[in-house]
């Protein structure tokens, strides 16, 4: 079982938490292992394995490409700030529509050791978005929620 918990606004970026029934070394590896992010990271739309890169060290770079039915490929990429496992990861966040002189969205994610579950905190923030930007950002990160719950309850 999943709790959830979404926050948004235009200045703050999006919050969202999850209680997730895992151990956070297991939800730090699904967010830091190719296979494991592959298999959440877009919700129901494909990311071959073989297009997903990550150099998971501060200042290493990560991507990923989804296959979206009917909208062909979808690529985002970034570059690791923070990485402190089994408890925080932050990155840079771009999809191919964002400006190039733009770093791109900061990801903060935070995991909470709660005695074999694990509560995640997530959150996007840069102002890159607008509000309405960052709401349709929370409905997409929350369907990959949805997706990432269940890969950890598969084992």
């Amino acid at each position: 079982m999943t709790t959830a918990k979404t926050t948004a606004s235009e200045a703050d970026g999006i919050t969202l938490t999850r209680v997730l029934d895992a151990s956070r070394e297991r939800v730090f590896r699904a967010w830091t292992t190719p296979a494991q992010f592959a298999a959440w990271y877009g919700g129901d739309a494909p990311a071959p394995v073989d297009r997903v890169t990550m150099d998971v060290r501060p200042g290493g770079k990560w991507s990923l490409v989804l296959v979206v039915p009917g909208h062909g490929e979808m690529p985002f990429h970034g570059v690791y700030r923070e990485v402190a496992p089994p408890e925080r990861l932050v990155l840079t966040l771009k999809d191919a529509g964002a400006p190039d002189d733009i770093e791109g969205e900061k990801v903060t994610v935070t995991l909470a050791d709660l005695g074999g579950r694990t509560e995640m905190v997530f959150h996007q923030g840069g102002g890159n978005l607008s509000a309405d930007e960052y709401q349709n950002a929370a409905a997409g990160w929350g369907a990959f929620f949805d997706t990432l719950a269940r890969v950890l309850a598969e084992g």
